[in-house]
């Protein structure tokens, strides 16, 4: 097997302001939104920690400093559960926080798209692949990680790889769209890509679901970029250029993934992972059966 470069560091932008779930997100980040009892950033920053990654890299923005916060030490808060004998949690919150020096935070500044975030992580990323994950999406695998099986195929194929998934071959036009070629691995060659195409000229139902490794080429092709749809720099547009001199591969995730930028999606992912543990789902199950029995809709 051919050596690659590791992937040691991964970018989240959180500087969005998070407008589909106002006004919760009008004074706290959408990333810091709690799904059970974790908030949203820390599913997939965990996500990471899985996949080998050693850095972590935060493109934020105004009023995001509690992020920041999060991921830091909490000595107070350590010794009060020190003191109470609480050391189990004391143990959780010491294992999700990151070592010193593993976490870098760059402003954004100006809300000009997801390829201008990235591109905002060129100086700390340096000349070496990095993978990107989208803060809103997070996911419950079958197996491995997402981001982990990644590592795996970009072990075996190099180049850059993104994760897809299966949808609704009628939602199709709602997303950006790959094409499907020889296997290889976990994965397979990636023919095209496609954002949002006319319904009916889709070249598959697989979707890019917000995961990626990308090879730092594409920091050069983002820095020139034009502005595209909604007058914002768009990563889709920067990899169509990068796959006419570099070679992309896809990873076909196995698993589910929800949105927790958009209302039913947070709350799905609120029912979701409070089912998928085994000391609240019994009570979930019931509650949940009990409110379908007895709350009708809202009147007005």
């Amino acid at each position: 097997m051919t050596t690659r470069k590791k992937i040691r560091k991964a970018v989240f932008p959180v500087a969005g302001f998070g407008t589909r779930v106002l006004p919760a997100t009008k004074s706290i980040p959408k990333e810091m939104l709690t799904v059970v009892d974790k908030p949203v950033i820390q599913y997939v920053v965990d996500e990471a920690r899985e996949a080998g990654i050693e850095h972590f890299i935060f493109v934020t923005g105004r009023n995001k400093a509690v992020i920041e916060d999060y991921f830091d030490a909490q000595y107070e808060l350590y010794a009060t559960l020190a003191e109470r004998g609480k050391t189990g949690l004391l143990d959780e919150l010491q294992g999700i926080q990151p070592g010193p020096g593993t976490t870098s935070f760059t402003r954004q500044q100006v809300p000009m798209g997801l390829g201008h975030a990235v591109w905002c992580a060129r100086d700390i990323v340096g000349d070496e692949p990095f993978a990107l994950l989208l803060p809103d999406m997070i996911m419950q695998p079958e197996e491995a990680g997402c981001l982990a099986d990644m590592v795996e195929l970009y072990n075996q194929s190099g180049g850059n790889v993104i994760a897809v998934q299966e949808c609704d071959p009628a939602e199709a036009h709602k997303y950006g769209i790959v094409g499907q070629g020889k296997p290889i691995g976990k994965g397979f060659e990636l023919t095209e890509m496609v954002e949002k195409p006319a319904k009916g000229t889709a070249p598959s139902n697989l979707y890019i679901n917000g995961r990626y490794i990308l090879q730092p080429e594409i920091f050069d092709i983002l820095e020139h970029q034009e502005r595209g749809a909604g007058n914002e720099i768009q990563l889709t547009d920067a990899m169509l250029k990068l796959t006419k001199q570099q070679d992309f591969f896809g990873y076909h995730f196995k698993g589910r993934t929800y949105d927790t930028g958009s209302k039913e999606g947070f709350v799905e992912a609120n029912v979701a992972f409070a089912l998928w543990r085994n000391d609240i789902r019994n009570g979930v199950i019931d509650n949940i059966g009990n409110m379908l029995k007895t709350i009708q809709p809202k009147k007005g």
